[in-house]
């Protein structure tokens, strides 16, 4: 008796073959792109092991020196040559710029960005100011609002009256909790808005908004002073 032939056309048997074609095929650039995938994932976790934490470590070692210069030019009579310290380190440490070019991408250099920011600030030194504090950027409510109010004191210097005013109001606005510097960084888009851009409208407004919001701060409680100098008087 024949032994019967095999129906070349037995869907099963199609599939069958299929597959095994396909792992014939590619089985050997299947290994290379699961190789790869174990690779890039072993290799994240090292980077984050044995770089980025290492490196986050030594970045913040570095700022905590250069921003304890900082931090003792804010208290002192002449405080430029801490500030250039703070700034460029003292040869031994480094400062706020080169943690910002040997860490970048780390929080500490992120954060020393903020830090010379305000430190040519205080230099008067407005356009490198504004150029580090907007390259700043946290998910940080209280550093991010104080970035913004430093903003609004660079254009200020420099007489770009209407990029002040927009960067105090968005200091005030963004982080609203923390009362005191909301209202400050408000108090000073108001009184912009009234003695040098001569917009009684909008210094009204926000003389208001500072009222309202903002009562329990002494910036909140001297609104009305300033709200009568503009002719509006309250009926409380």
């Amino acid at each position: 008796m024949a032994v019967k032939k095999q129906d070349v056309h037995d869907p099963n048997q199609l599939v069958v073959e299929r597959a095994k074609d396909f792992w014939t095929r590619y089985n050997r650039p299947l290994v290379i792109v699961c190789a790869i995938v174990i690779l890039v994932a072993g290799g994240y976790l090292g980077y984050k092991k044995f770089y980025k934490q290492p490196n986050e470590e030594k970045a913040a070692d570095a700022l905590f020196k250069a921003e304890g210069y900082h931090r003792n030019a804010l208290t002192a009579p002449n405080p430029d040559s801490l500030i250039k310290l703070a700034l460029n380190g003292d040869g031994a440490n480094v400062g706020f710029l080169r943690i910002i070019s040997k860490y970048k991408g780390t929080d500490a250099a992120n954060l020393a960005q903020l830090y010379a920011g305000e430190s040519y600030l205080l230099l008067n030194d407005n356009a490198n100011a504004i150029k580090y504090l907007k390259d700043f950027s946290t998910s940080s409510k209280f550093f991010q609002a104080r970035a913004y109010k430093l903003l609004g004191d660079a254009y200020a210097d420099q007489g770009k009256l209407k990029d002040a005013l927009d960067y105090y109001k968005k200091a005030a606005h963004h982080f609203k909790e923390d009362e005191e510097n909301s209202s400050e960084a408000l108090f000073l888009a108001a009184y912009l808005a009234e003695t040098k851009m001569n917009n009684n409208k909008e210094a009204i407004e926000l003389f208001k908004e500072l009222k309202q919001d903002f009562s329990n701060t002494t910036r909140g409680q001297e609104a009305d002073k300033y709200l009568a100098r503009l002719g509006v008087y309250s009926t409380e």
